[in-house]
């Protein structure tokens, strides 16, 4: 496996040499950089030692011309006190003999030249001038002066001879000085080479073992720490496979869980639309079959049935509002509303459940308003007052309010077996449960409630916290804003048992299901209702060519049989009538669908919908509950 994707570093070398080898390269900065230094040097210290040679002879050769001008002065100082011009024209003939001396002259004090031997030079030549007085032999004389004029040939020449044996001594001393550099730069150039070469492999995505440690100090520090990055690297190498692999592991999971939960969406949809027609069915005949019944054992029959329907209801309610929420087709609707009524239906509709249990059901009452959404609020503390009923064996449930944190803390709390710390975390989740048993002959459920509970607190963005302790129950916390003003509540008119009474609506029934056309003809004829049924669009308007009047509510199913949606069926129907926009008739869907798709556009649509199988009781009040909103529009 390549560790690095470019060769950097091998078209960093090649590119420093020219293209050739880095042992060359190498060896030959190495021999400039030794060789350099050392050359400069040497030519500064030749340039000085010389300078200062030639200012040495220099000296010297100006001391010895001025002790024989001096010795000669001395000898010519009778001569001069007596005018003896031929002592001194001798004097200056021998004196011009000495080496070095090109031309001497005796001058008298007043300026005449009395004697003189030799011819000047030439300036260029590098000649110099002496002067040097002679006293005069006695009291009273006249002094004079001797002018010499010396050579520096001779000086010159043995500067050039210096020279040039310092410059053959630093010729040696560079070649002696080559020959170590060079034995050095290929002692010190190897273990780069080989260090350069590894790196060189390194860059192709080669793995090299560990190169030897053969130099001390800087050398051998860095051929160890290439060892060292180079064990990292094999590490790092073998870590980064691992997690690749476990990346590619992951990759294959999350496939199959997406592939999973695609499958799972199948299965509701075909659920909702294949499994529910059958069971909505169900519930209407086993409702049309109650009807005029006196015979107890046929009642309880019918009643087994029912109790039968119902728990097959619950589970579809659960997976279809979870994939109702998956699909984002749930919107939370906000608005202020008092906590004591809602606790008032949880009562209602859960006493005789706990009291069949032996369980007392306790609601505190209380005045505080909360905002939310209050039938999302409601299917939260349901499932979770219905999870407490049937899991607490003796003691009861209680539901009660508390003002925290500028919000409202709803508690609902049971004294049932309680729940593990290893299980706390996963309780939300789908499909868990944890190891509680129901109490003997009730059937458990499947995992959904508290699921679906955790989904509606995330939509309404409200936290819902979770303690509890074996052998002593648990207590499900949901904090809920409350309301800015609070309103007086408007008392609710007193629950009736009596059923909503329906007679004499005029109804349009749309299903491709003639099973559930036929039951719900039944049972809504037996309300006193006016039924007329149609499978598709074209038979819903042939009822409609029939009846002038518009019906006063037109149920639908959305997926019809000739592959019309509902929704466009009532559109039809509302054209027909006379206005799209405003159609005289009410609406109300009832459908198995759980598609994201469908439920979107459910949703857009903003028509009362049921989700099959729709309970008598749920039909009953759904119909009722639209017509008065039809009113109220």
């Amino acid at each position: 496996m390549r560790i690095f994707s470019t060769n950097r570093l091998d078209e960093t070398l090649v590119s420093a040499n020219g293209g050739g080898g880095l042992d060359g390269w190498l060896f030959r900065r190495l021999c400039l950089f030794a060789l350099l230094p050392t050359t400069v040097i040497a030519l500064l210290l030749l340039g000085f030692s010389t300078y200062w040679h030639l200012q040495e002879l220099r000296t010297l050769a100006r001391a010895e011309a001025q002790a024989a001008a001096l010795q000669v002065a001395e000898i010519a100082t009778v001569p001069l006190a007596r005018a003896d011009l031929g002592a001194l024209q001798r004097i200056a003939s021998v004196a011009n003999q000495r080496q070095g001396f090109n031309h001497v002259q005796i001058i008298s004090a007043d300026g005449r030249v009395l004697a003189g031997a030799g011819r000047p030079g030439d300036a260029d030549t590098g000649t110099r001038i002496l002067t040097q007085p002679i006293p005069a032999a006695h009291a009273g004389g006249a002094p004079g002066m001797m002018r010499i004029e010396i050579s520096l040939r001779d000086v010159f020449a043995a500067q050039r001879a210096q020279a040039l044996k310092a410059l053959l001594l630093l010729a040696c001393g560079l070649v002696a000085a080559g020959l170590i550099v060079w034995r050095s730069a290929r002692r010190l150039g190897a273990p780069i080479t080989s260090l350069a070469d590894a790196a060189r492999r390194l860059t192709r995505g080669e793995l090299p073992a560990s190169i030897p440690v053969t130099a001390d100090g800087e050398i051998g520090y860095l051929q160890q720490g290439f060892n060292a990055a180079a064990d990292a690297l094999r590490n790092a190498d073998y870590r980064l496979q691992f997690r690749i692999e476990q990346a590619l592991k992951l990759r294959r999971q999350n496939a199959a869980l997406e592939t999973a939960s695609q499958a799972r969406a199948l299965f509701l949809a075909a659920a909702s639309h294949d499994l529910r027609q059958p069971l909505y069915a169900l519930t209407l005949f086993s409702s049309a079959l109650s009807l005029g019944e006196k015979d107890p054992a046929r009642l309880s029959r019918i009643a087994h049935i029912q109790d039968c329907v119902g728990s097959l209801d619950h589970l579809f309610n659960e997976l279809l509002d979870l994939s109702r929420l998956d699909a984002g087709a749930m919107q939370p609707s906000l608005s202020d509303f008092p906590l004591d009524g809602l606790f008032d239906e949880i009562s209602r509709t859960f006493r005789m459940a706990a009291e069949k249990r032996g369980l007392r059901l306790q609601l505190r009452k209380t005045d505080a308003w909360v905002r939310c959404d209050r039938v999302m609020l409601a299917r939260i503390l349901n499932n979770l007052v219905c999870n407490a009923i049937r899991y607490t064996n003796s003691g009861g449930v209680l539901v009660g309010a508390r003002r925290q944190s500028g919000g409202l803390r709803i508690d609902v709390w049971d004294t049932g077996p309680g729940i593990a710390d290893e299980h706390r975390a996963r309780v939300f989740e789908e499909f868990y449960q944890a190891n509680c048993p129901p109490r003997s002959g009730e059937r458990p459920g499947l995992g959904l409630g508290l699921a679906t509970v955790q989904r509606l607190c995330a939509l309404l963005e409200i936290p819902i916290t979770l303690h509890s302790q074996l052998g002593h129950g648990c207590l499900f916390s949901v904090h809920v804003p409350m309301a800015a003003t609070p309103r007086p509540e408007i008392a609710a008119p007193a629950a009736s048992d009596q059923p909503l009474d329906v007679s004499g609506l005029r109804v349009l029934v749309i299903d491709d299901e003639p099973i559930i056309l036929e039951g719900i003809q039944v049972l809504m004829e037996s309300w006193g209702c006016q039924v007329r049924t149609a499978e598709d669009g074209r038979q819903a308007m042939q009822v409609a060519q029939s009846w002038v009047r518009p019906p006063d509510i037109v149920i639908s199913d959305l997926k019809l049989g000739d592959g019309r949606s509902g929704l466009d069926v009532l559109n039809a129907l509302a054209r027909h009538y006379g206005s799209a926009s405003h159609p005289p008739f009410a609406r109300l869907l009832i459908t198995g669908e759980t598609k994201s798709d469908r439920l979107r556009e459910i949703s857009a649509a903003k028509i009362p919908v049921l989700y099959k199988p729709v309970s008598p009781n749920q039909l009953r009040e759904a119909i009722v509950a639209t017509l008065a909103l039809k009113l109220a529009a």
